[in-house]
């Protein structure tokens, strides 16, 4: 177990997840306040069929082309489920379920065609179901940690567009902020995000990835900034310590025990967390119950009579 610890390769791909779960985390915040938690699960399911296409088409498993097939087919999803929402009576949420069943469908189809190909089997092609960071490359390594590092830079150098943007709309435009540059920029980080992560987390448990992190900071913080931070937090520790367990047994899925290692932070935080965490608010609840008793002991002792 030290050994694949200490191993190099395990090092770099323990730094290219903990630098995705902090990118994940980040936009997981933004998705969390869009109230748009459904949006990632509905586009990492649809990523699917971009990966398997590219594939198919370039005939190697070159992630940085696989990345982009991904993001294109994505985006294609983004673009149906606001289309539908806009231009038909199929609510929002609906066309999110629609997207995700119905692209995800595709991507298993073409999956098993390019299973069936030459060379298909060993493409590695089913590690985007569930992740498997192990079988990342130094050159997929690079690619994620530069791809996540843009997105951490886009998060946190625009903190002050994105607060307007998610919490004052109407006064963002009236300062001259383009709500629907916003919506864009925010659409191709969060897709940006999807697609470098399938791959060591899988297409299945990606939203996991993105949502946990940021429910978890919530039940700590009510600052905008503070959510941000501790999300990010949460999601490279997540990153690292499930990708480390993973390596040191052969060919366990990452996406698994990253999900684990963040619902373990969840349950913690569901029930320590000084934001209404269950344990707490009981305490509380307590404390403000005997103090009210101090207060007012003929009206206690009366209720009590009763």
């Amino acid at each position: 177990m030290l050994s694949n610890f200490l191993h190099i390769n395990t090092l770099w791909v323990m730094a290219s997840t903990m630098i995705l779960g902090i990118a994940a985390g980040g936009i997981g915040c933004l998705a969390y306040w869009k109230r748009q938690n459904l949006m990632s699960d509905a586009l990492s399911h649809a990523a699917l069929p971009g990966v398997v296409v590219a594939f198919l088409i370039i005939q190697e498993k070159n992630l940085l082309l696989l990345v982009i097939g991904a993001a294109l087919s994505a985006l294609l999803g983004a673009f149906f489920i606001q289309w539908f929402s806009s231009a038909t009576r199929i609510t929002e949420d609906t066309a999110m379920g629609m997207t995700l069943s119905v692209f995800y469908g595709v991507g298993i189809m073409l999956l098993a065609i390019a299973n069936r190909s030459p060379g298909g089997n060993q493409s590695g092609l089913n590690n985007f179901i569930y992740g498997q960071a192990a079988a990342m490359v130094r050159s997929d390594v690079i690619t994620m940690i530069a791809l996540a590092s843009i997105v951490i830079l886009i998060i946190f150098l625009a903190f002050k567009e994105w607060k307007l943007f998610l919490f004052d709309a109407n006064f963002a435009k009236g300062v001259g902020m383009s709500i629907r540059g916003m919506n864009v920029l925010y659409t191709i980080v969060l897709v940006t995000t999807i697609v470098i992560g399938i791959q060591a987390v899988g297409v299945i448990l990606m939203a996991a990835m993105l949502i946990i992190p940021a429910v978890s900071a919530r039940y700590w913080t009510h600052s905008f900034k503070m959510m941000i931070l501790l999300s990010s937090a949460i999601g490279g520790l997540a990153g690292a310590f499930g990708t480390w367990v993973s390596s040191t047994g052969s060919g366990l899925p990452t996406g698994p025990f990253i999900v684990l290692t963040s619902s373990a932070v969840f349950i913690i935080s569901l029930l320590f967390g000084k934001e209404k965490g269950i344990i707490i608010n009981f305490i509380q609840f307590k404390m403000q119950q005997r103090a009210s008793q101090k207060k007012h002991p003929l009206a206690a002792e009366k209720g009590g009579s009763q």
